[in-house]
């Protein structure tokens, strides 16, 4: 029988949850969907024909009959929510973070405990390129790592003749953050860049804000080093005129015998004599990332191994996004 699945949140991402939740239905099957905004739950519910839908959390986890719930609410109730189904013994995939703050994150993993199964869904490093890239660092193609950069560069935030910003416009919720770029997007990147390079240290940071629509940051610069104290650094910019006001990662891996890059939509790797050019679907890749997180619990619920992105390694990268603030 497919697991019985309730979704928390009927906000922006909860239709990439649904539809990877769609093409896992042999598997899983959402047959609830919780969110305050009534109506929101109503049209997601509709579209993707969930069959029964809630004003709150506690409401669903009352009525139904669930094996697991998923989190993709709005992140300052994604403890409370994870808390509520741990109670019941729920399993648990909850959206990044885990909670505003560390501290907040780590009371929510201490006492959640063995009481239930939790995984992050931190979807970034299942995009498919990524996970080439993972494969092509695991084989020694580029020997050791001497450096790597990273950039997410976009235009989203400057704000057009109209008042308005693209960012804002496509996430409405940007607007309102006391901690936007770093918390809400670099976390990504920080985790896939963990994911990647192993274990990384924050040697130093530096935030701004440029754009008046939003409270929090929307520039960030982060330097870590890796274990063997190889530089790491990433760079955001939401205000960045030279980009398209859609983001795009660029990655910059340099080794002691070759190195990869990622920009665009092409993945390039140089080693030795060897030059290849792999494409990159950015938009299938974003949906297979969904789909990749989504199947790893499954599968990992299924063989009762590890997750790869399990609280106590979520918790190693909100370490370093909590240092950026302090």
């Amino acid at each position: 029988m497919p697991l019985r699945i309730g979704l928390a949140g009927a906000g922006f991402v909860a239709p990439h949850h649904l539809k990877a939740w769609q093409r896992l239905h042999g598997r899983a099957t959402v047959v609830a969907v919780a969110d305050p905004k009534i109506e929101a739950a109503r049209a997601r519910a509709r579209a993707f024909g969930v069959p029964a839908v809630y004003a709150s959390v506690e409401e669903m986890l009352e009525r139904e009959r669930l094996d697991a719930l998923d989190v993709a609410s709005p992140r300052e109730t994604h403890a409370h929510n994870c808390r509520l189904a741990a109670d019941r013994g729920l399993a648990i995939l909850c959206q990044k973070p885990l909670a505003p703050t560390l501290a907040e994150a780590e009371a929510l993993v201490a006492e959640i405990g063995n009481r239930a199964r939790l995984m992050v869904h931190e979807n970034w490093r299942f995009r498919p390129h990524y996970r080439r890239i993972a494969g092509w660092l695991r084989e020694g193609r580029i020997g050791g790592i001497n450096s790597a950069s990273m950039q997410a560069l976009t235009s989203g935030l400057i704000v057009d003749a109209s008042g308005r910003a693209p960012a804002i416009e496509r996430q409405p919720m940007f607007a309102t953050l006391e901690r936007l770029l770093v918390m809400e997007v670099l976390i990504h990147h920080v985790d896939t860049l963990r994911f990647l390079l192993g274990p990384l240290a924050l040697k130093r940071a530096d935030i701004g804000r440029r754009c008046r629509l939003v409270r929090g940051e929307d520039q960030a610069i982060m330097v870590m080093a890796t274990a063997k104290g190889r530089e790491v650094t990433l760079i955001g910019d939401f205000t960045e005129r030279r980009r398209p006001p859609v983001l795009f990662d660029y990655l910059q891996l340099l080794g002691t015998e070759g190195s990869i890059v990622f920009s665009g939509e092409i993945v390039r790797i140089i080693a030795g004599t060897r030059d290849e050019a792999v494409p990159a679907d950015l938009p299938a890749d974003y949906d297979a990332s969904y789909l990749g997180a989504l199947t790893h619990f499954l599968d990992r619920l299924d063989d009762g191994g590890s997750f790869e992105t399990s609280p106590e390694d979520n918790l190693e990268t909100l370490r370093i996004v909590e240092q950026v603030y302090s």
